[in-house]
């Protein structure tokens, strides 16, 4: 199915994804995570944090329900990409919501305490109207923070602007949820850009990837590596 990319295949994957060959010159070129964390420059939000034991286990992919997870997901090289269509079927027969190709963390809900997702994220140009990452859990609604991309900004829903200038680059993303404080944080590069409240909910967890939302592009897609999940010990 035809996008407004031009559609090319990667070397360690069999179908295709909806990135460019700028996108993918720039992933080839991409620097590695401790060079990335000396560019963050102002800080190490994780202080203070224990990271918890993840493996491959902990990683579970929701993709279109009719369709092979090597058509919506590759990992290698360290590199986690996720790309959905738009005219995809949800993730469920059931359900009823947008297409996703999502990594949901799973062995580490929580429902107290103050915990923090890390991990480098790199969004090709061209994806827009697509939730990257989220807090799953809340009170009156699903997600007690999203964060979109449109038109190459980093969003609060699609709300307030919290980094400009995200595609075709990796941007280390670091999320604290202070649950007891109802309070999230979001830095990025290592400086806090958003804190806002929580929106209550019994338990939550983390989400990475595509998720289509208002206006979204023909074909969504973003990359990962890195992630890390943190809880801070009192």
């Amino acid at each position: 199915m035809a996008s407004h990319h031009a559609l090319l295949p990667l070397p360690w994957v069999s179908s295709v994804s909806c990135v460019c060959m700028v996108a993918v010159a720039a992933l080839l070129a991409s620097t590695p995570a401790a060079a990335s964390r000396a560019l963050a420059g102002t800080g190490d939000p994780t202080v203070g944090f224990t990271a918890v034991r993840l493996s491959e286990r902990n990683f579970v992919v929701q993709r279109p329900y009719d369709v092979p997870s090597g058509d919506r997901y590759s990992f290698h090289g360290g590199v986690r990409q996720l790309w959905v269509l738009s005219s995809d079927k949800p993730h469920d027969r059931r359900s009823n919501t947008s297409p996703r190709t999502e990594i949901r963390m799973a062995g580490y809900d929580y429902s107290s305490g103050v915990w923090q997702f890390e991990g480098y994220g790199y969004v090709p140009s061209g994806t827009t109207g697509v939730s990257v990452m989220q807090v799953f859990g809340a009170d009156e609604s699903a997600t007690t923070l999203m964060l979109h991309v449109y038109d190459g900004t980093l969003r609060y829903y699609d709300r307030q602007v919290v980094e400009d200038n995200i595609y075709d680059r990796w941007f280390q993303l670091n999320v604290v949820h202070d649950v007891d404080a109802s309070r999230l944080t979001v830095f990025v590069d290592g400086v806090k850009r958003l804190q806002v409240p929580g929106r209550g909910g019994d338990s939550h967890y983390f989400k990475f990837g595509v998720y289509a939302q208002n206006h979204a592009s023909s074909c969504m897609e973003s990359r990962w590596k890195d992630i890390r999940i943190f809880r801070k010990h009192y």
